[in-house]
């Protein structure tokens, strides 16, 4: 893989500068069409909206909360002098696709909601107090990831009368998601400037081979102006371990080895001409052998659970008091890993995972998939999971890349839809980390894409929305599954498996929706993964409740969490934690 032209996150230190933009800013909603004059001049009588944070919630007022189509923000802000340095304006998502005007004039567009863009600003551009506006567009169809559906669909299915002409009403237009959480819309990471000198570091890949109590670390960096860089490793404490340039490999004595539970993290500092980045990493090995999931050579259990990006208030917005919360809540469990279930999640919380030495599966949002979306959505799949591995390469946290979250794989285009997929992440990934695709075919039989895949991960909920309230059958089905899977001598993978529970809903004998019943539903799917070897892992649906559309299988959201959304243990969490922490 040759190095690419990503960004870095942004970094204050002697040589860059850098300004966040957080804050209150004046917002409007809009409607289906785009209004560009609510990006030229200040809006009149604008609502006032917290940056970074997803509108919906917000206000009290439904029109936020359900709204469809484009959303205006606005800020005004001022810059000291900066006119030797180059200026960079980045945003860490915006959802889901936006346009951004600088004193009325468009200098960027982006279409994706879940991972960073930038652009270069001119000094032509500033004026001594600048308007910044980025309107946002939330709308969702086949042809977007996550997926929407057409309206029909969504409201009556397929194969049913008009609802226009048959039940006389007009329904207005809204998101209809082809996923099970809320659209939650708007800026949702944070914005800032950033200054770099002109002969600047533009990337930075970092690569380690373990040899005994050695390792070689490469640090490949991409320049401005070409050349090489000097390389300085610093140990956790900030000793200088090592020393070089860009050209060689770089070898570091009697390392220290990032492991599950217990990260140790060296720094490389690289140097330009006059400019300087800092770039954390840690040095350990990932492979798939036979059945196993060896992380340093050592077979390795997924204890942990798939979430959201879901808070009161917040919505999907980085909140990172309640990042350090769950990763304190997992710890607490036992639990030593999660999926960024079903996006990529923000930069701030995958340094955490590497401070914390928490595993992470990072996952695309390809979510929705299905032969309607397959021919529109490829050249966006691929766009994605590449600016996905290009930004989150560095880090060790992550083990694995999840391709999507239970796509169709039974259409006879699955697998050479996913395939070109799956080898496009093991070129793109400088560490060549191990590929899935989770799938949840009921018919798992006739999935064509997961026997490919270096783990089989799948999502699976017997006993709940298959033979609800049957344990028994629920535990025949599951055994069925796994004798299947064994077959192809691959590591198997729960990703997805609970039961709602509604907290405090208490039942002497075991009854659906009460947290008796999602405790005895999480014994007896583990009795039958505990029966097999070739089983790496479980995970948990869902770390905590979280919010989705309304509709009558959810009340106020899904209640699968093992933790409420705010982050009340229920019955199954002192169950898991007593399990994990044998």
């Amino acid at each position: 893989m040759g190095l690419g032209d990503f960004m870095l996150f942004p970094q204050l230190n002697n040589s860059r500068l850098l300004i966040k933009l957080d804050g209150i800013w004046d917002f409007a909603l809009g409607n289906e069409e785009f209004d560009e004059s609510l990006c030229l001049s200040p809006i009149e009588n604008a609502e006032k909206v917290y940056v970074p944070a997803s509108y919906n919630e917000q206000k009290a007022d439904e029109r936020f909360y359900n709204h469809y189509g484009w959303a205006y923000y606005q800020t005004a802000f001022s810059l000291p002098d900066i006119s030797e340095k180059r200026l960079v304006l980045r945003f860490g998502a915006v959802t889901h696709a936006c346009r951004v005007y600088l004193n009325g004039k468009q200098i960027a567009a982006h279409i994706g909601g879940f991972l960073p863009f930038e652009t270069k600003i001119l000094q032509s551009d500033l004026k001594a107090v600048n308007l910044l506006a980025v309107a946002v567009d939330n709308r969702i169809n086949t042809s977007t990831l996550p997926v929407g559906n057409d309206i029909k669909r969504a409201m009556f299915g397929s194969g049913l009368p008009d609802f226009e002409s048959v039940h006389k009403t007009e329904i207005k237009p809204k998101n209809y998601p082809n996923f099970d959480f809320f659209n939650y819309s708007g800026i949702h990471r944070s914005v800032w400037f950033y200054t770099t000198p002109i002969e600047h570091i533009k990337d930075i890949t970092i690569t380690t081979d373990i040899n005994g109590k050695n390792a070689s670390v490469s640090v490949n960096a991409a320049l401005s102006h070409g050349g090489a860089a000097d390389v300085e490793i610093l140990d956790r404490y900030g000793k200088t371990v090592a020393t070089g340039n860009t050209d060689a490999p770089l070898n570091i004595s009697d390392v220290h080895l990032w492991q599950p539970g217990a990260a140790y993290l060296y720094t490389a500092k690289i140097t330009y001409k006059n400019d300087c980045y800092c770039q954390k990493f840690g040095v350990r090995s990932v492979e798939v052998k036979g059945s196993k999931f060896l992380i340093n050579g050592k077979p390795f259990y997924f204890k942990g659970f798939g979430k959201h990006e879901d808070s009161d208030f917040y919505g999907r917005g980085i909140n990172q008091a309640q990042n350090v919360k769950d990763l304190s809540l997992m710890k607490w469990l036992g639990a030593n890993s999660f999926r960024t279930s079903h996006y990529p999640y923000s930069e701030e919380m995958l340094n955490l995972c590497d401070e914390e030495g928490i595993v992470v599966i990072a996952e695309t949002p390809a979510v929705g998939l299905n032969k309607n979306s397959y021919g529109k959505v490829f050249e966006t799949h691929k766009k994605v999971l590449c600016d996905m591995i290009d930004r989150d390469k560095n880090h060790p946290s992550i083990v694995m890349w999840s391709l999507a979250n239970e796509p169709d794989t039974e259409d006879e285009n699955a697998h050479d839809y996913f395939m070109p997929l799956y080898d496009l992440a093991h070129e793109r990934d400088p560490q060549n980390r191990p590929v899935t695709t989770v799938v949840c075919n009921n018919n798992y039989t006739a999935d064509r894409t997961a026997p490919a895949m270096d783990v089989i991960c799948a999502n699976r909920y017997y006993g709940w929305y298959i033979f609800g309230g049957d344990l028994d059958a629920a535990q025949q089905a599951m055994t069925a599954e796994m004798e299947y899977f064994k077959q192809f001598g691959k590591p198997f993978m729960i990703t997805e498996y609970g039961a709602d529970a509604i907290s405090g809903l208490h039942q002497s004998v075991p009854t659906m929706f009460s947290e008796e019943y999602q405790k005895e539903y999480l014994k007896c799917i583990n009795s039958v993964l505990d029966k097999y070897d070739f089983v790496v892992g479980e995970h948990v649906w869902n770390f905590a409740d979280f919010q989705t559309i309304q509709g009558t299988m959810r009340a106020d959201g899904n209640k699968k969490g093992v933790f409420t959304r705010d982050r009340k243990p229920k019955l199954a969490a002192h169950y898991l934690r007593e399990r994990w922490n044998k």
